[in-house]
């Protein structure tokens, strides 16, 4: 697949965790605390500004669920391997209430990621 493109959301932004396949995967399905392979493109919510994509990297990455926000450790379970899957992040699920020490504290994020491998 190619880079994703992350479309202008509208409206206000959500208060859950959003999880809408794209493309439904044919294999392996990622259990909670699985490692796996991705790549993906993030943006913010308000202003559709890309902060981060591994497609820009020019390769995928790999880690394990449990050392991710809570918005990806919720919203990649259930996702097999092939698949595509959007995720709308509440600041609460991603980095914590404005004010935080991270850059994207208070945001809510938009997530698009392919599942590449689930171990």
């Amino acid at each position: 697949m190619d880079k994703p493109v992350i479309e202008a959301q509208s409206g206000p932004a959500p208060t859950d965790l959003v999880v809408e396949d794209i493309v439904v995967g044919d294999g392996a399905e990622a259990q909670p605390g699985a490692v796996v392979e991705v790549h993906y493109v993030g943006a913010e919510y308000e202003t559709n500004q890309e902060f981060d994509s591994s497609w820009d990297r020019g390769q995928s990455i790999e880690f394990p669920l449990t050392g991710l926000i809570a918005g990806w450790q919720e919203g990649i379970p259930g996702m097999k391997v092939g698949g595509r899957r959007k995720l709308i992040i509440p600041p609460e699920k991603a980095y914590g209430p404005a004010g935080g020490a991270h850059p994207l504290s208070g945001r809510t994020l938009v997530f698009i990621i392919d599942l590449i491998r689930a171990d």
